[in-house]
């Protein structure tokens, strides 16, 4: 996965994150005005939600409409504007797991 930052020098460039997608299946049309859809499967997302559904149309680098096969591997890019992010703070991890151990002993310990 490769991550990359906004660059004070390039306003125009967003914040990215580039994930490895596995092509699933190729899903035909019901209705024969309905494009063909792709199923990926996006590596590093959660289990019950690492499949997207796309239209099955992209462009080469000539201009021509192609299709993905089944088994193809692809990269999936998540864009944002920089108005649209916030600086991530670290986390400890017993602030990440609400309940456990680890966070009643920091809530007691706090509070003595």
């Amino acid at each position: 996965m490769s991550v990359k930052a906004k660059d004070a020098e390039n306003p125009t460039e967003k914040a990215t994150v580039t994930l490895p997608g596995t092509v699933e299946k190729i899903i035909p049309p019901i209705d024969p005005d309905e494009p063909e859809k792709a199923q990926i499967v996006v590596g590093g997302a959660e289990e019950l939600y690492r499949e997207i559904r796309i239209e099955n149309t992209l462009q080469d680098e000539t201009g021509n409409a192609v299709s993905l096969k089944k088994g193809a591997e692809v990269e999936v890019t998540i864009a944002a504007e920089s108005e649209a992010t916030t600086p991530k703070k670290e986390a400890e991890p017993e602030d990440l797991v609400p309940g456990t151990e680890q966070g009643k002993e920091k809530k007691n310990s706090s509070s003595s």
